[in-house]
């Protein structure tokens, strides 16, 4: 069943699920978990010298509160593909999406366009809507009436390894 159909279901459950693979590469959130909390120092990290004076831990860091402010609107989505680079949205990255976020000018999305999944920034051009690539390689994409367009959610973030 393709990941759009099952998102779709659950959307419009109103269920909590555990954290699940929906196709190859969106995942929905475990709403349900035990909070797992890191150390977080209170100093930040010196691009330079760093001070020996912040080496010790203030409090601890939950990922989820960090990254998800509405887990039942939250779901996660393995990027592929170069067209956003430029965004620093690189191949196999975890964005983070919230479908409560109003989708304006400007803000970055995922989309459904005639059935197929993309992740563009999207963005008003007189009075013209187009969704943006974020690499001079790949064409924007003009929103047209022709298009069948359905807008998942707004990216918050990006997981991605170094």
């Amino acid at each position: 069943m393709m990941a759009s159909v099952l998102l779709t279901r659950f959307m419009n459950s109103g269920n909590t699920l555990n954290l699940r693979l929906l196709g190859s590469s969106v995942f929905l959130p475990d709403i349900g978990c035990d909070s797992i909390p890191l150390p977080l120092f209170t100093g930040k990290v010196a691009a330079g010298f760093p001070s020996p004076a912040d080496d010790y831990v203030e409090k601890s860091l939950d990922l989820n509160e960090l990254l998800v402010q509405k887990p039942a609107a939250t779901f996660f989505v393995r990027a592929q593909g170069e067209s956003m680079l430029g965004a620093g949205i690189h191949p196999n990255d975890i964005l983070v999406v919230d479908r409560s976020i109003e989708p304006i000018s400007g803000k970055i999305v995922i989309c459904a366009i005639n059935g197929e999944l993309t992740v563009k920034r999207l963005e008003r051009e007189n009075e013209f809507w187009k969704l943006k690539a974020e690499n001079s390689a790949y064409a924007d994409i003009p929103l047209t009436d022709e298009l069948e367009l359905v807008i998942w959610g707004v990216v918050t973030n990006v997981i991605h390894a170094v």
